[in-house]
């Protein structure tokens, strides 16, 4: 495709037709600072698809990317969406081998396809399931570091499963919530909250038993999951006891949760849109 000569001029731009696809990708995000970009680093997701994109397009089209849900630094997906808009029309499934091909190993994208201007990509956003995956061993291998996190003191799992389900429900979140501000609506719902053993990944270097905590509702406030990881391991740990745990979900007051998981362990599993056509 002859994409060359079609970067618009400040004056065209208000004439330009506008095309918008919907990727669908997946990524390790052990070595990235998290989805949204940065001025400082291209070492974001977005980053690196938008520096991806400037490099199919040879730099002569002009394009925006918008995503579904923003990870922090080091956390994972493996299902995650992001809107792109060009002035330029493509075939789908042109950008989707391109991409495929230059992107580094550790992002993947699952499909490409065309939608609408009407489609509102964090509007739409259904439902998100995050993994948080840990396990509880003196000291794992090392190469396991990028996909779970290792609590080393001894947990006590029954009131990890109990401390779990405590945040099934509506409840006030704000001391779940990184930097919380007193206009921001705090009031969330979690549909599920659970610990099983992990049969979801394996590798040969991970522990012989390892975890994963499943939390799904519709949206999530900034660092809320790695907060709640955190404050059910200090139940487990006996630092916290459960009826603490329900008194942090109660009230107004502005107070941050006192232990946040490490970053590594977390993934955004899934992640459920309205229909995009």
């Amino acid at each position: 495709m002859d994409i060359a000569n079609t970067k618009p001029s400040k004056k065209q731009k208000k004439d330009f037709e506008e095309f918008y696809y919907l990727i669908k990708f997946q990524y390790l995000g052990f070595r990235f600072h998290g989805w949204q970009k940065q001025k400082d680093t291209y070492r974001t997701v977005q980053g690196m698809l938008e520096r991806t994109l400037n490099f199919i397009f040879k730099e002569e089209v002009e394009f925006k990317t918008m995503g579904a849900s923003r990870t922090d630094s080091m956390v994972s997906a493996e299902e995650s969406y992001c809107k792109l808009t060009t002035q330029t029309e493509f075939d789908a499934n042109f950008i989707f081998q391109n991409l495929n091909q230059s992107l580094p190993q550790d992002i993947k994208v699952l499909d490409v396809k065309v939608t609408t201007k009407e489609f509102r990509i964090i509007n739409d956003s259904k439902s998100k399931v995050y993994h948080y995956y840990f396990c509880n061993e003196q000291k794992p291998h090392p190469f396991s570091a990028p996909f779970m996190t290792n609590f080393s003191d001894k947990l006590d799992m029954d009131l990890l499963q109990q401390a779990a389900k405590i945040f099934e429900g509506e409840h006030n979140f704000s001391r779940y919530c990184f930097r919380p501000t007193p206009t921001k609506q705090y009031i969330r719902t979690i549909d599920f909250s659970e610990v099983r053993v992990n049969t979801e990944i394996s590798a040969s270097f991970f522990p012989s038993k390892s975890y994963v905590y499943e939390v799904r509702g519709s949206g999530f406030l900034r660092n809320q999951i790695r907060l709640m990881m955190g404050a059910i391991i200090m139940v487990a740990t006996n630092q916290m006891s459960i009826e603490e745990l329900k008194e942090s979900l109660v009230g107004e007051e502005f107070k941050l949760a006192s232990f946040i998981a490490p970053a590594s362990g977390l993934m955004l599993k899934n992640l459920s849109l309205q229909a995009s056509e």
